[in-house]
């Protein structure tokens, strides 16, 4: 009785097209497939774009900060100094973040993408991420985005330079306030 059961139920799996060999064989795919994904995006650029964050904001934060506070002399040496330090933490974290997110990588996406992407799936992302016209278009991105914002700065420097300056004011007047009261 046992052994007909087995038989049935092995029966039904290979009807059922669930060959074991096959299943094998098809995850061992999806895993090639997954690898390839990886090795072709580049989502440590991610990791590395949000490790610098940091730091850029701080440089922007300070740059503000020192606006209408101090001499042009003093605030350009100051700047630079603070550039060097932001140079720095970049220089010396980058290396930190890259190595770790090229570790974590595999590891942490390749699952993801076996579970959420069938082997044709893949395959098209491959594609895409191999697509001649995407590394042209990718590589005309710059050029695109810095004609855009130029228009965009242009058509808009009227109404928006006015805004910035008060802000800037505004923000002075605010830390000054701050820094003189007791």
């Amino acid at each position: 009785m046992k052994q007909t059961a087995t038989v049935i139920a092995l029966t039904a799996f290979f009807l059922a097209g669930a060959n074991p060999v096959h299943a094998e064989k098809s995850q061992e795919t999806k895993e090639a497939l997954a690898q390839r994904v990886l090795a072709l995006w580049h989502i440590e650029d991610t990791a590395i774009t949000m490790a610098q964050r940091p730091a850029t904001s701080a440089l922007l934060q300070a740059r503000v900060a020192l606006q209408g506070r101090v001499s042009a002399k003093k605030q350009e040496a100051a700047l630079k100094s603070i550039v060097d330090n932001v140079q720095k933490y970049i220089d010396e974290t980058t290396p930190i973040v890259k190595a770790e997110s090229l570790r974590l990588k595999e590891p942490t996406l390749a699952p993801l993408l076996q579970q959420n992407f069938s082997e044709e799936e893949l395959q098209q992302l491959i594609a895409l991420f191999e697509s001649p016209v995407k590394k042209k278009f990718e590589a005309l991105v710059p050029q695109f985005e810095r004609a855009f914002g130029e228009k965009v700065a242009e058509n808009s420097r009227g109404e928006v330079d006015p805004r910035i300056a008060a802000l800037s004011k505004e923000i002075g007047v605010k830390m000054r306030a701050a820094i003189m009261s007791p």
